[in-house]
């Protein structure tokens, strides 16, 4: 498997983790002290820099550092969507595809040479 290949797939899994424990607690734990969310949340953001940390360590090895961090947040809008549209119920707007748009121009200039 590719360091690019074995990036992604470890940043998709890192940003899945992340993205419950920074927003899932907005659904299930609203009827819950803030000091509870935030027990909860920092312990689903264990598993998220479990994966992260090893993630840019390995991608920065065929990465620079502005590739590296440019993947991330196509990698976060890529998972975000779903999960605000799916689990958060969120309606789906034409911004979603206009913030792609945007991150699609950045990636291009990040990776050109």
């Amino acid at each position: 498997m590719s360091i690019v290949l074995k990036t992604v797939l470890l940043l998709t899994l890192s940003n899945l983790f992340m993205t419950i424990a920074w927003y899932g607690h907005l659904r299930n734990l609203s009827d819950k002290p803030w000091w509870i969310a935030a027990l909860v949340s920092w312990s689903i953001a264990l598993f998220e820099y479990l994966l992260q940390v090893p993630a840019n360590r390995i991608g920065f090895t065929a990465l620079t550092l502005p590739q590296l961090k440019m993947l991330q947040e196509v990698i976060t809008l890529t998972v975000f969507v779903p999960f605000a549209v799916f689990y958060m119920r969120q309606p789906l707007n034409w911004n979603y595809l206009w913030a792609g748009l945007c991150l699609l121009g950045a990636v291009y200039f990040i990776f050109k040479n």
